[in-house]
């Protein structure tokens, strides 16, 4: 579903490289991507999208099509659309490996390439980053609310696009969640798939309980019953009668699903109802409108829910749909091998120069203790966070597995202190400048003011 096509950018990055290609502009640059602030109610967020980002950069390229497209628009010289002809990426990318937590104004990925290749992909980068981190980084709280109890992704239907939706469910299972109801993200990640019915199926049928039994009958060993299209006290027993049936037959319901309603006392009163029909095993799922907030507040009622299905609030990150992630330029190589650190000095939004790297220090207990932005050739305490993924434009090895990524997510997860995985109230992790970052941000400055 990627789109490799060279005019996904904005236009000024266009005019600017058209600029540095008319004044043979051949420096080296090195561009920061990393998220400025956090949203409101959010500690920590988990880097994902890295794959894509790589692949595109691999791919990158201008076609015929893509030239002859932008000769109608009379913007550009002959010369330079020749040059973006023939242009590839053959820069070099540091980042964090996906499924690594981390925190405001850190790198999450460092490239370095020509001026003009390193700003062409910009757009791209930020957005491929800022999608699937924002989902993942939602995902992980719901995940964490429901408190080792299996979430899927429900999301296909409301995400903002085909696109977005495979994001979403990638996202969200690196997060934690258990699978996808999206089957071409399930063939394309090989992650686990998983789906009931709808209303339309129970409502298709004169009866309830027809339905229920046609069902069963085809899936006679994965049914879940959605028992809330009428009654749900009715729904629950006709449920409970296509158990016994099944039983009667070597088999087992799998499941009921509730998707109106109380979900609290609902869930309450099938869980009594079926233990006291000998069907403690039937496991309820819930779904409807849920989202972080809403799953807290069930448990912390002793809701009978074992699973949950949720949609439209995890897969667009409703309460936080976007990130304010940043691409800005650091640092200048001139050909003659000169470094030029640079800094953005604007009321708010300084950036910071040179090269740098992420060294996260871990406690005794193995928590996180903080975070060092340091500048990269700079020896300090921590374990260094960014990896070198590609190198000349190629990818330095084989990309990780869903499952590996999947992995260092919860492993990250289990070592963030539990403060900041509460789900109200934000909390700022120490991310402190190395001495060596903060004389060079304090140099620059003054040579700045001073110009």
């Amino acid at each position: 579903m990627q789109n490799n096509s060279g005019l996904l950018l904005d236009l000024y990055e266009l005019t600017m490289s058209a600029s540095y290609f008319e004044h043979k502009v051949k420096a080296r640059a090195t561009f920061d991507l990393f998220v400025r602030r956090l949203p409101k109610k959010r500690s920590f967020l988990i880097a994902a999208g890295l794959e894509n980002v790589l692949k595109f950069l691999e791919n990158f390229s201008f076609s015929s099509q893509d030239i002859d497209s932008l000769k109608q628009k009379g913007i550009f010289r002959d010369n330079f659309l020749d040059y973006l002809a023939a242009q590839r990426f053959t820069g070099d990318v540091y980042a964090l490996p996906e499924g690594t937590i981390f925190f405001p104004n850190e790198p999450i990925l460092r490239v370095t390439a020509p001026i003009l290749e390193a700003q062409l992909v910009e757009s791209y980068l930020l957005n491929a980053i800022n999608v699937a981190t924002t989902i993942c980084s939602k995902a992980a709280r719901v995940t964490q609310a429901a408190k080792e109890r299996g979430v899927y992704d429900f999301s296909l239907r409301r995400t903002q696009g085909a696109d977005a939706a495979l994001a979403a469910a990638r996202s969200s299972y690196i997060a934690g969640c258990s699978g996808t109801s999206n089957v071409l993200a399930g063939t394309l990640y090989n992650m686990p798939i998983a789906g009931t019915m709808a209303h339309s199926f129970i409502m298709s049928f004169q009866d309830e309980k027809e339905s229920f039994r046609a069902y069963a009958a085809t899936f006679p060993d994965s049914t879940t019953l959605l028992v809330d299209t009428y009654d749900y006290k009715r729904g629950i027993q006709n449920a409970i009668c296509i158990a016994k049936e099944l039983e009667g037959k070597g088999h087992k319901l799998k499941a009921i699903r509730l998707d109106s309603g109380s979900l609290l006392c609902i869930s309450k009163f099938a869980r009594s109802l079926l233990n006291s029909n000998g069907l403690g095993y039937v496991k309820i799922l819930a779904s409807g409108n849920l989202d972080e907030y809403k799953i807290e507040k069930l448990l912390q009622s002793k809701a009978a829910i074992d699973t949950f299905g949720v949609g439209t609030n995890m897969g667009v990150s409703s309460d936080a749909p976007y990130l304010d992630v940043i691409y800005k330029l650091s640092q200048i190589d001139d050909p003659e091998g000169n470094c030029y650190p640079v800094m953005k000095l604007s009321q708010d939004k300084v950036t910071y120069p040179g090269k740098k790297q992420i060294f996260r220090i871990y406690g005794k207990n193995g928590f996180f203790v903080k975070d060092i932005v340091a500048l990269e050739e700079e020896e300090t305490e921590g374990k260094p966070l960014l990896k070198k993924v590609m190198e000349n434009g190629k990818a330095v090895s084989c990309f990780p597995s869903l499952e590996k990524i999947r992995s260092l997510a919860q492993d990250n997860l289990k070592c963030l202190p539990a403060q900041y995985k509460k789900l109200i109230g934000k909390r700022v992790y120490p991310v402190l400048l190395s001495k060596g970052l903060s004389q060079l941000v304090s140099k620059l400055k003054e040579q700045i003011k001073s110009r």
